[in-house]
């Protein structure tokens, strides 16, 4: 049974349908009879990131299907029937929560209310981990992702959902679980350690928007974001004029763009401090929101944040390998 911060991914309408963002919503529906016999369970996913950490828990027992592909905003990714029906068909749905995927919502709660076992991944994150921005007028900043350590806490979910609807496959989810959480360790001390390399001075991380707070919050770096957290807040003149400010006076080599946001206010940062005698190159492309191409390191959640991490390091002065953590970087994104 889902209540308040638990069932945020599915949000406010949720609530509204409820009469009241308090209101406690329907459980999903507990499958009484899962075939005792089963091949793969169909599973679908809302994100990337989602989508690979339930891919890692359930192996070859989980067909799993991510709806919102590489570099697709979740935040104003729209549903197509297609997707809907997809959600509507499946055995267990699993999505980030925290209001990330706003306008697929609706197709949430639809799946839900229809009967489909549907999850935030998020939902047993203690609040004295997640961050509540002041600008986020009271809610959770949805980006958890980006700090492996507490992204570790969504692995429990993920396996005992799947363990109570193919009991069959508990020990194998819960092997597959302690290996992927021995994974997210090992990323943890790399980023530690390579990230340990920047000058103090330099861990300023400036990005196209908020989504990157876990991370400066694990690392120790300064995040400012051009836009919010979610992208479909508009940056005005006064925050470029703002970060400019930053970028010259603090002497920030460079900042970054992002693989699911527009490049374009970023570069007017880098004019900005140009005209004020200040040189800002673009230190790389960074994955936030979605991951890199199917198919590549890139596009694995590990890949995804041994990229950003290794491309923030060398772009801000450590010494950290090229390839990255087990030097596999390469298959993905490409400099501006």
């Amino acid at each position: 049974m889902v209540v308040g911060r638990v069932l945020a991914g599915l949000g406010l309408l949720f609530g509204l349908a409820l009469a009241g963002c308090g209101a406690e919503a329907p459980a999903p529906a507990v499958v009484e009879d899962a075939p005792a016999e089963r091949t793969t369970m169909s599973v679908v996913a809302t994100t990337g990131m989602v989508a690979d950490t339930v891919r890692a828990i359930a192996g070859e027992r989980g067909e799993v299907f991510g709806l919102i592909g590489a570099g697709v905003d979740p935040h104003l990714f729209r549903p197509t029937r297609s997707d809907i029906e997809r959600l509507l068909a499946a055995e267990l749905v699993f999505y980030n929560g925290l209001l990330l995927e706003g306008k697929l919502t609706d197709a949430l709660v639809r799946a839900a209310t229809a009967g489909t076992p549907t999850f935030a991944v998020t939902e047993q994150i203690s609040e004295d981990v997640l961050l509540a921005p002041e600008a986020f007028e009271g809610l959770f900043d949805p980006h958890v992702w980006m700090d492996p350590r507490s992204w570790r806490e969504t692995i429990g979910v993920v396996r005992d959902q799947l363990s109570a609807y193919d009991p069959a496959g508990a020990e194998s989810f819960a092997s597959n679980a302690e290996m992927f959480a021995a994974e997210l360790d090992r990323l943890d001390a790399y980023a530690e350690r390579v990230l340990a390399g920047v000058p103090e001075e330099r861990r300023v991380l400036v990005t196209a928007h908020d989504a990157f707070n876990y991370f400066g919050r694990r690392y120790g770096f300064e995040v400012l974001g051009i836009q919010g957290i979610s992208t479909e807040s508009e940056a005005g003149v006064r925050d470029i004029q703002r970060l400019v400010e930053v970028l010259v006076e603090r002497e920030v080599p460079a900042v970054f763009v992002e693989s699911t946001v527009p490049d374009k206010q970023v570069r007017a940062l880098i004019d900005g401090a140009r005209a004020r005698g200040h040189e800002v190159v673009i230190g790389g492309e960074l994955y936030s929101d979605a991951m890199g191409a199917p198919g590549t390191y890139e596009g694995t959640y590990i890949g995804m944040l041994d990229h950003n991490v290794t491309t923030i390091a060398r772009a801000l002065g450590a010494d950290a390998p090229e390839g990255g953590m087990d030097g596999r970087l390469g298959g993905g994104l490409e400099g501006p």
